[in-house]
């Protein structure tokens, strides 16, 4: 199987050994439909390859990755608290930031998701040539540097 993804999680027993989830390339079956094979090694019972097949290949991927999840969670190893999914302290995930730049008013905006609505900003914190704003719910949705040239960095600017 070629993978697209592959993530290893952790079995506390002893010895501990670890969980493999591995999900590979959708493939068009003769049929037409789609197949994604999957597989979880480390698990009792299912150390070998299995798929699951949908109208697109987008479908099958989205299928087998929820097969996967319902495999982990289901499993004895899990309902008994051995499953370790997030072994690694909680750290910071990467984000997407859409960065629009005025470069004749000096301004930069960093939004934290694609499109803000009108209205949407229910909250501006200014602290000097940043502007913060806050949805309803307290999330930063993005910020308005001020003074971009000084402040966004040289590999944001566009």
């Amino acid at each position: 199987m070629y993978e697209i993804a592959h993530r290893v999680l952790s079995l506390h027993t002893d010895p501990p050994r670890d969980v493999v989830v591995t999900v590979g390339v959708p493939y068009e079956e003769p049929t037409g439909e789609w197949s994604c094979p999957y597989r979880i090694d480390g698990l009792e019972g299912w150390e070998h390859e299995r798929k699951v097949s949908g109208f697109d290949s987008l479908e099958a991927v989205e299928l087998a990755m929820v097969m996967v999840r319902a495999a982990l969670a289901g499993s004895h190893e899990a309902r008994e608290g051995l499953l370790a999914w997030d072994e690694e302290p909680v750290r910071q995930r990467a984000q997407t930031v859409y960065v629009s730049v005025d470069g004749e008013r000096n301004i930069a905006y960093l939004a934290m998701k694609h499109e803000i609505v009108p209205g949407e900003a229910m909250r501006q914190v200014v602290a000097e040539d940043v502007v913060l704003d806050f949805g309803d719910s307290g999330q930063l949705l993005g910020l308005e540097l001020t003074d971009a040239a000084r402040l966004l960095p040289t590999e944001m600017r566009i």
